[in-house]
């Protein structure tokens, strides 16, 4: 079964909305075993979306629709399909019932326009799940090629080959999407299409390596499964997210596949070693904020060039985790995988560990200003500056940047504190310190053992490293960069 996505919205011709949901929606159509030849974007126009809706009926199975479900007038996207099919729209009751009943949920006044939402074509149906305004549609189609539909009760050309076709309509808002495709569409797509194979699929998330360096150190073990199909490896450079290895398998049911992808992950992590910082959804700050718990440790944060960037995605992380929204559980062991060696010091099972934990993130200081940068310095005394009370090392230098990764321990009250600085500005930069020199340090009390909480040295680290880019890039970078840092000597790496 071919299937094509069409996303529907002007905004994303004009770049002020970047297209996820088509990649999204790529993504898990490869991951059911569904075929998937075309994507194409459309703006809120009539005939443009006519002619997608029929170009994409000519040449694939089934397509999904993504966008165009809201109340506005320039919001056509039913309009257009019910004219595609040759058939009226009406009033789904039941549809306009429930969006009657969200309204009332939150004590405001229904608008009449978004009684346009409760539309259906004649011949489709609801999507069950509706976790907004905008309901889905799936709409079978009798179709011929070059030619269109064959409305209900109507028969088609004198020998024309009739085509089984069906069109999935959801809203473009990424949260009601996603729910719409677990939910509904790639089920019915894979009974439609006969797959009966189940696949499934893991991402190993990693940082300090190119997407070339990757590929170069996992070459032999991508020639050898070349030779056997199942599993496969795939790479997906992610920015300051590091590059992700995915493993995806194959198999009759989902143990089969799960078991597949836990053997293979037991090759590769030998292999890619320390790169390895993550599974799936979790992220660097989980990574960090997971060993921190782990070992009973607290963090707090100064910050430079990154201007509150490690603040705000510890922050996010924590919240995250204690919640257990955003921890994507990838990892050996677990429940029904195969068991791994080392769990203890895998980092997903450390995130895990978080969720329950007391708050581990004290929190951070952004020192912009000469001003604050040196009373942060100066008031820790000697216990801030190895040059004594008035001395103080330039800040960027890794002198500096150990100085206020304690002046962060101090201020903040945790027990690590982590310090990123760098030259950010081109006239301050020097042949040995160019610019984009980032230094980024930690410091880390020492910490008696007790009860489950192992001992803790007292130790303090600084690299000095050189960043590509522009400010923005400089200050993302400089912020995962010191991040990863931590991870490394928290699980004893480094």
């Amino acid at each position: 079964m071919k299937t094509e996505i069409v996303a529907v919205g002007t905004e994303l011709l004009l770049g002020q909305i970047v297209d996820t949901n088509s990649s999204w929606m790529g993504e898990q159509l490869a991951l059911a075993g569904i075929d998937s030849h075309y994507q194409t974007k459309v703006g809120d126009n009539w005939d443009r979306i006519d002619a997608s809706f029929r170009l994409a009926l000519d040449r694939s199975d089934a397509v999904i629709v993504c966008g165009g479900l809201g109340p506005t007038q320039d919001d056509i996207t039913r309009e257009v399909l019910a004219s595609v099919m040759g058939v009226e729209l009406v009033l789904d009751e039941r549809i306009a019932e429930r969006i009657r009943a969200m309204f009332a949920s939150r004590s405001r006044p229904m608008p009449e326009n978004n009684l346009r939402q409760a539309m259906v074509p004649t011949g489709a149906s609801p999507i069950p799940q509706q976790p907004g305004t905008a309901p889905g549609l799936m709409a079978p189609i009798r179709w011929v090629r070059g030619v269109g539909a064959v409305p209900p009760g109507a028969e088609p050309p004198d020998g024309a080959e009739v085509l089984d076709r069906v069109v999935y309509v959801v809203p473009g808002v990424p949260y009601e999407m996603r729910e719409m495709l677990n939910g509904t569409v790639l089920g019915d797509l894979q009974r439609r299409a006969g797959v009966s194979a189940t696949i499934e699929s893991r991402v190993l998330r990693t940082w300090g390596q190119s997407e070339s360096g990757l590929a170069e150190m996992l070459s032999g073990r991508i020639d050898e499964l070349d030779e056997t199909g199942n599993p496969t490896l795939a790479f997906l450079a992610s920015g300051i997210e590091g590059i992700k290895v995915r493993i995806t398998a194959k198999g009759a049911d989902s143990a089969e596949a799960w078991s597949l992808i836990d053997a293979e992950q037991a090759v590769l992590e030998p292999l890619l070693g320390d790169l390895v910082f993550a599974y799936d959804d979790d992220n660097m700050e989980m990574a960090v904020l997971g060993e921190l718990s782990r070992l009973g440790l607290t963090l707090g944060v100064a910050e430079t060039i990154t201007g509150g960037r490690m603040a705000n995605r510890l922050s996010s992380a924590e919240a995250a985790m204690r919640a257990g929204t955003a921890l994507g559980g990838a990892k050996l062991g677990d429940p029904g995988l195969a068991s791994a060696g080392d769990a203890e010091t895998n980092s997903a099972d450390s995130a895990a560990s978080a969720r329950s934990s007391v708050r581990t993130f004290a929190g951070g200081i952004v020192a912009r200003s000469e001003h604050l940068a040196e009373y942060l310095l100066h008031a820790g005394s000697s216990e801030v500056s190895p040059m004594g009370d008035g001395l103080v090392p330039p800040l960027a230098s890794t002198a500096g940047a150990e100085a206020l990764a304690r002046a962060a321990r101090l201020r903040t009250g945790a027990s690590v504190g982590l310090a990123v600085t760098a030259v950010e500005d081109r006239a301050s930069a020097t042949p040995e310190h160019p610019y984009g020199t980032a230094f980024l340090a930690v410091s880390i009390s020492a910490q008696a053992a007790h009860g489950d909480t192992p001992a803790v040295a007292h130790r303090d680290s600084a690299d000095e490293i050189r960043l590509p880019g522009d400010r923005e890039r400089l200050a993302d970078y400089s912020a995962i960069s010191a991040l990863n840092l931590l991870r490394l000597m928290l699980t004893g790496r480094r």
